[in-house]
């Protein structure tokens, strides 16, 4: 192998780079975008529960918001849970835009490889095909043993490149859905815990309204 990437040049340098990025950034996303860490099952259940008997603290807000994604998003919506469904709805959306963007950490890093690691293959080859010429320019073709460097290099480079590019383009379409499909999950379950709120709001108040607590003032007799 170390025979294989000596050949190759020093335009294997930085492909070698671009390839240890990508297994690291993969290993990263695939342990961070898992299910059970952006959207807990049965999580909207469990706050809805707890703001109808009204013990959602400060402290459930906190750690809430810490637990995973789809927490944080449902706590920007609770903090304004008095407040009109436009103005939940804002504060969702706000925390929504600040979670989509941690949830696509390092995608754009993994999308960058997967457009150079090709050029940098390409690189490599055209740097191989001028010491082809270069040698048969200065002492010909009369000896094909002094012509495989240059166009094992080339070769060799345009694999490298190529072997990089195309897995490092597979997993940046692959979270991106994966994100994408987390996104409108949690905007299904922040829309319920919306409505539900919302609703339950709209319920007390009609409650209030037909059954007014309010006691008849007394007439004092002179």
């Amino acid at each position: 192998m170390f025979e294989l990437i000596k050949a190759g040049g020093f335009i294997m340098i930085p492909i070698l780079l671009c390839s240890v990025v990508t297994v690291a950034i993969v290993a990263e996303r695939f342990w961070t975008l898992q299910r059970k860490r952006i959207v807990p099952d049965n999580l909207v259940v469990e706050v809805w529960q707890r703001a109808k008997k009204g013990r959602l603290s400060e402290e459930h807000l906190h750690v809430l918001r810490k637990n995973s994604p789809l927490g944080k998003v449902l706590a920007a919506g609770l903090v304004n849970r008095q407040h009109s469904r436009e103005i939940m709805k804002e504060s969702i959306e706000e925390a929504g835009r600040h979670v989509v963007h941690s949830m696509e950490q390092y995608l754009n890093t993994l999308g960058t490889i997967a457009a150079i690691a090709p050029l940098l293959g390409l690189l490599g080859t055209v740097i191989g095909m001028i010491k082809v010429f270069a040698v048969i320019t200065t002492q010909g073709i009369g000896d094909p043993g002094v012509l495989a460097s240059g166009i094992s290099e080339a070769l060799i480079t345009t694999a490298a490149g190529l072997s990089v590019a195309i897995p490092s383009l597979i997993f940046y379409r692959y979270f991106r859905g994966k994100v994408e499909d987390f996104v409108i999950t949690m905007e299904q379950e922040a829309l319920k815990m919306v409505e539900a709120l919302a609703g339950e709001r709209e319920r007390e108040r009609y409650s209030s309204a037909e059954h007014p607590n309010v006691s008849a003032p007394r007439v004092a007799k002179g």
